[in-house]
């Protein structure tokens, strides 16, 4: 299957000029394809060859300017254009289409709980070639016009307005201008929540089943898209730019999102139907946040070409963390960003395939998909939380208005946004730009404190390339205070590098940089700070400043500078006073999936799992008075999580309920569930009760994953051939599986088929596509075997064994994450 080069789109876009498509799809003909039916006009500059992308089932027929062109002309998804005059054109394709299994093009998805079907469209990058043809390159943007025929009982739900004409027809209102990958369509028999807010309409669609659930949260998602759309109209000059704006929660969703103009497809797991912690609702109100923000950069105006991926997302990352904390009731947003989104940032940019936020060498579509990662989106987020720490917001935002200005329903670049932030201020845009966003790595900043006549000054000893502005916490005993606490003293601005060292006066207990975690850095302690950070971390103010710290332990572990050992001990020691859930969370999922299961050597893991256990069942005893249901909530998953015994998680499923709360909904009905079936302590009886009880798709997955986790031979040959062999599994069906297959629990019985991976996951990959290709790499990976053998093999399936790129990108990141533990074990042994 042929990629785009940059070559070609740059040599396509100069000569076409696109204006309109004109798309009909049939939903009706069958379970397995649609009609798509296309008319291009667009107009030649010159007279040349060109081409169209489409992936089709069937091509039916080609018409250029009332000529028939020849079908069996298709190659490698490319249709040949030959001889164009320059002029005006028409382009007609009609075209059966495939229906998707794997999230990609239009995806079709059977709810067990009811029987209803939905199908919703995917497009990102190349997959609009999946649904109808097109000149598929971002900077080719055209006006949309849409019709689809549905069952007569859905609803079409598209990037414009929708009108249905009867008879199951439906017409969507024409578009602006919008690249090809934003074209959407969501159709079925939708629940929906409709509203009106600024004159325009507002809808939340999701499938029947979860109806109760979305009416449960309704308020709360509108209230925040609102409240969202509100500050953005204060921020930005350009008003929202579409005709309505829905949200679509989907079934079997790749993405946590996409910005569909007008059309936001969601992951329906924001749809809670189980417990959830404030943190997770946090969080979908920042996805909301983090789309609403699309609207502007990304679809009004969009990158030139993908290797500015890094515009649209790094500005979401940051307008939806920042605007969540300023227009909902979710003000600390940037903690739990701090301890889960950075930290994905700072390891993908510590392996081989760190690249910069702005790189420069994305050759085709295929290099580009690789780049949606923690730096495009966490690190290109903290470069621009940088950026306004050192611009000012004021600039900052003059800037931004001044871009969508400049290129509003276009196309602009990297050197265009900097051309439009240079434009408001006197500082060195160009040059912080070069330093920030054409770098790769992660600085290191450490703290040197020296005292003269009994006054402290600090220089901080800088490792890598980029300037900061930080802040620098300094912190006293509180002497009132019998448990430790720290209190601020002073903040201190600096900038690195310093032009001389800073005085500070008096030593503090605890010198912290990069306090507010307002730069992307690591940090390290002196031998005070670090005295302190042991014995009082729980008791520090201010849970933003408690993240930067457990972010400097978690890196010190990964690096090898602290014993995971160590890193066990404090979280024994300190979580059981924190309150902050995304600390909480953040600190005992590290603390479980590195620490425990791939840091410590196997011998050490039973220990680690006593301790965390430990651990959650101070929590649980902390939180019997009802205060604090999240905090609960996430001690009772991480207890079933590691226990290692059946027993008490047996007697919690028998009474549907833990002592004291919560009781089990489904989600924790399933979790208990896959845990017994890693120990050996439930049955294939016992799961198929449990899917009876909860038919739902969640409910199919978590039986999914609890059958692949069951510790026999016949369970592990069926999950394997199910993954491997076959190609029916679902995108989600899938991960479910490979989720519950390898077990730490396991290792003699799962070892024969760590060399099999690899041959399997490249056969994979190469027939079921990027998406299949991401789970595999994610979730199939064995990554419980942590030894030589396991990295030999990974290495020569990259060296001879040619994998897609997807799953070549996936398994260079997973075989240095296993040469990093195998490091930190030969470190951490005595």
């Amino acid at each position: 299957m042929s990629v785009l080069t940059r070559d070609e789109a740059q040599t396509r876009a100069q000569l076409l000029d696109v204006h309109r498509y004109t798309i009909a799809l049939d939903l009706t003909t069958g379970d397995e394809t649609f009609e798509s039916l296309t008319v291009i006009r667009f107009a030649a500059r010159t007279g040349a060859d060109t081409f169209v992308e489409l992936k089709p089932a069937e091509l039916r027929s080609v018409v250029l300017d009332g000529e028939s062109l020849d079908p069996e002309t298709l190659a490698d998804n490319r249709l040949p254009l030959k001889n164009l005059a320059a002029g005006e054109h028409e382009l007609r394709i009609t075209a059966s289409m495939r229906y998707s299994r794997t999230g990609e093009g239009m995806h079709r998805f059977t709810d067990p709980a009811d029987g209803e079907t939905y199908v919703y469209t995917q497009m990102f990058m190349d997959d609009v070639q999946r649904v109808f043809a097109a000149f598929d390159q971002p900077d080719l943007k055209a006006v949309f016009e849409l019709s689809v025929t549905a069952p007569e009982s859905w609803t079409v739900l598209a990037n414009g307005i929708t009108e249905h004409l009867g008879e199951g027809r439906w017409t969507a209102a024409p578009t602006p201008l919008i690249s090809t990958y934003l074209v959407a369509v969501a159709a079925g028999p939708w629940h929906s929540v409709r509203t009106e807010h600024r004159d325009l309409p507002f809808g939340i669609h999701c499938r029947r089943s979860l109806a109760p659930h979305l009416d449960a949260d309704a308020d709360e998602i509108l209230d925040v898209t609102r409240a969202c759309f509100d500050r953005y109209h204060e921020k930005f000059a350009e008003p929202y730019p579409f005709d309505s704006y829905d949200q679509a929660f989907v079934p079997e969703f790749n993405a946590g999102a996409m910005e569909n103009p007008g059309l936001v497809t969601f992951r329906d797991d924001f749809v809670y139907r189980s417990a959830v912690t404030d943190t997770e609702r946090q969080t979908r109100a920042m996805v909301i946040a983090h789309e609403m923000a699309h609207m502007w950069f990304g679809d009004l105006v969009t990158l030139r070409w993908w290797d500015d991926i890094w515009l649209n997302e790094s500005f979401a990352e940051y307008m939806g963390y920042q605007t969540t904390a300023e227009a909902t009731r979710f003000t600390d947003t940037w903690t739990e960003f701090g301890v889960v989104r950075k930290a994905w940032g700072y390891d993908a940019d510590q392996r081989p395939s760190t690249h910069p936020v702005a790189p420069e060498n994305v050759e085709d579509t295929a290099s580009a998909l690789l780049n949606f990662d923690g730096i495009s989106y966490a690190k290109g987020a903290s470069a621009l939380r940088q950026l306004v720490t050192w611009l000012g917001e004021k600039d900052f935002l003059a800037g931004i208005n001044t871009h969508f200005a400049r290129h509003k329903f276009g196309n602009a670049s990297l050197a265009d946004f900097i051309d439009s932030l240079a434009s408001t201020t006197e500082r060195d845009v160009h040059a912080w730009a070069d330093a920030w966003l054409r770098t790769t790595g992660v600085d290191t900043l450490t703290p040197a404190v020296t005292t003269e006549a009994g006054t402290c000054s600090l220089t901080v000893e800088h490792t890598g390339s980029r300037p900061h502005r930080i802040a620098v916490g300094l912190y006293d005993h509180d002497l009132s205070d019998d448990e430790g606490r720290l209190t601020l003293r002073e903040r201190l601005d600096v900038d690195v590098p310093q032009s001389a060292p800073q005085p500070i006066g008096k030593p503090p207990a605890l010198l912290l940089l990069n306090d507010g975690d307002l730069t992307y850095t690591k940090v390290r302690f002196d031998a005070a700070s670090a005295e302190a950070v042991g014995t009082s971390l729980s008791r520090l103010p201010d849970p933003l400043t408690r993240a930067v710290v457990w972010n400097s332990l978690r890196d010190a572990v990964r690096d090898g500078e602290l014993a995971p050992a160590a890193y066990l001990e404090t979280a024994r020691t300190h979580l059981p006073r924190e309150t902050d859930l995304a600390l909480v969370q953040g600190v005992l999922a590290f603390a479980s999936a590195q620490v425990a299961d791939r840091y410590l050597a196997p011998e050490e893991r039973p220990a680690a799992l006593a301790t965390l256990s430990s651990l959650c069942r101070d929590l649980i005893r902390r939180t019997e008075d009802g205060d604090h249901p999240g905090l609960r909530l996430i001690a009772v998953r991480h207890f079933i999580d590691v226990a290692a015994h059946p027993e008490t998680i047996t007697a919690w499923l028998a009474d549907g309920t833990v002592p004291g709360g919560p009781e089990l909904d489904p989600d924790l009905r399933w979790r208990v569930l896959a845990r017994l079936a890693v120990l050996g302590a439930t049955d294939e009886a016992a799961i198929a009760a449990e899917l009876e009880r909860d038919p739902s798709a969640n409910g199919r997955e978590g039986a999914a994953r609890c059958r692949a986790a069951l510790p026999d031979e016949e369970a592990k040959r069926t999950a394997w051939s199910a993954m491997f062999d076959s190609d029916d599994l679902s995108n989600y069906l899938f991960t479910a599986t490979a989720q519950g297959f390898w077990q730490p629990e396991q290792a003699d019985l799962v070892r024969q088929y760590v060399p099999r991976f690899y041959e399997d996951a490249v056969a994979v990959a190469a027939r079921r596509g990027p998406a299949i290709a991401d789970a595999v790499g994610r979730w199939a990976f064995p990554a419980y075997a942590v030894d030589a053998e396991n990295l030999t093999l990974g290495e020569a399936c990259l060296r001879d064994a040619d994998p897609t790129p997807s799953l070549r990108r996936k398994l260079a990141d997973q075989l240095d994450d296993l040469a990093r533990a195998l490091r930190v074990r030969e470190g951490a042994t005595p």
